[in-house]
């Protein structure tokens, strides 16, 4: 990385292990709970990502900011479709605490570049360190767990180890207020069977509870025809109506989410189609009266196995999540969907009884893989299902 003037950092965990490095992106002092991502690409899409909401995200990836950062030549702005949504990221702001890469590329080479990931990182007040051995921090993670850790900057103000992490980070990312989208007015290009039942389907309502949701959520349900209700997480659904209720991804510990939960279980008796995704499967899982558990080190990235319960299929997901399900706690009427082929964790769950299904991985994938987008669609067809 070439830089006119260095400024030397430290990566310091809570176990007393430090890494240095030198300071790429805001030059100030910043800690946060220090998880790893596998992700080859993708880091724009990641970044943005309010499931990494007050993390320090490392990438295990060795070369990093090669393709630039997509945004607006002129005013450095994020690029927007016709209802604001982000069309190259998956929220509007960069979302990370902190950036922990082994090489930061300060010349990309992209048509669509408009900045670097330097002075995008700087621009959002977020900093970041490089010339770290990230194999073998993300060894130390992996042995030791995750960890709360602080990027400290040369001339920076010192900071306390707790001071990034938010007691219930969803409040913080969740949009305040009730948003609807119209796939009309979307402009957007949908996955494989986008909208294949744009002209014979009537449109469907389906209200998304935003736990901080991605953006791909919204472009995969628009492209499918359908209006889209964005509720706040901790919105009421009485005298809301729709077809289908969606429940986002979203960051931090499910059971901070009580109010979210007490909803679902509301939502349960008017036995319309439910679905969630990542943070979404947990609070159907407590919802439902299971319980979750904080995983020792997470599963975050592009290339993660799941098999689904009952076949011999498996597909490649991509994760961000670092607390599960704890299958035995999961009531009658009630199981596993998918399984994770690494370590065997509940990767989704599903009601027998009623059409209420949740995965722990991403369908709307962004960065890919999109293996399991399907699901999406299977989700819509149980909605049009029961509205008939």
């Amino acid at each position: 990385m070439k830089q006119k003037t260095l400024k030397s950092a430290r990566l310091v965990l809570e176990d007393g292990s430090e890494y240095a490095g030198w300071s790429f992106g805001r030059p100030r002092s910043q800690a946060g709970e220090v998880v790893f991502t596998t992700g080859m690409a993708g880091y724009p899409q990641s970044l943005t990502d309010p499931s990494f909401r007050g993390q320090i995200l490392v990438s295990t990836y060795p070369l990093v900011g090669n393709y630039g950062v997509p945004l607006k030549p002129k005013t450095g702005e994020p690029f927007l479709d016709s209802q604001g949504i982000p069309v190259h990221f998956e929220s509007p702001m960069v979302q990370v605490s902190g950036f922990v890469v082994a090489e930061a590329c300060e010349e990309p080479s992209h048509f669509a570049s408009g900045a670097t990931l330097s002075a995008w990182l700087d621009k959002n007040n977020v900093p970041g360190i490089w010339g770290i051995d990230t194999r073998a921090l993300t060894e130390r993670l992996r042995e030791h767990g995750v960890m709360r850790g602080k990027i400290l900057v040369e001339g920076s103000r010192d900071v306390t180890m707790d001071s990034g992490i938010a007691a219930n980070p969803v409040a913080d990312v969740s949009h305040p207020e009730i948003v609807t989208y119209t796939p009309l007015a979307a402009g957007i290009a949908g996955g494989k069977g986008a909208a294949k039942n744009a002209d014979k389907d009537p449109l469907l309502k389906i209200a998304l509870i935003d736990c901080g949701a991605k953006a791909n959520i919204l472009r995969c349900l628009l492209a499918r025809n359908v209006e889209v209700m964005r509720l706040p997480w901790n919105h009421d659904l009485k005298g809301i109506e729709y077809d289908g209720l969606f429940l986002s991804n979203g960051p931090g510990d499910p059971k901070a989410c009580g109010r979210t939960i007490a909803m679902v279980r509301r939502a349960f008796d008017l036995k319309k189609p439910i679905f969630g995704i990542c943070l979404g499967n947990q609070i159907m899982a407590l919802a439902a009266g299971g319980d979750t558990y904080k995983l020792p080190y997470g599963h975050r990235g592009q290339n993660q196995p799941c098999v689904e319960a009952g076949t011999s299929r498996c597909y490649i997901t991509s994760q961000n999540h670092g607390y599960a399900v704890r299958g035995e706690t999961l009531p009658k009427g009630w199981e596993p969907w998918f399984i994770n082929a690494n370590d065997n964790t509940i990767e989704g769950i599903r009601s027998t009884r009623h059409p209420f299904s949740a995965v722990q991985f991403h369908p709307e994938g962004c960065p890919g893989p999109r293996d399991t987008e399907f699901l999406i669609d299977r989700f819509l067809e149980q909605v049009r299902e029961n509205r008939k």
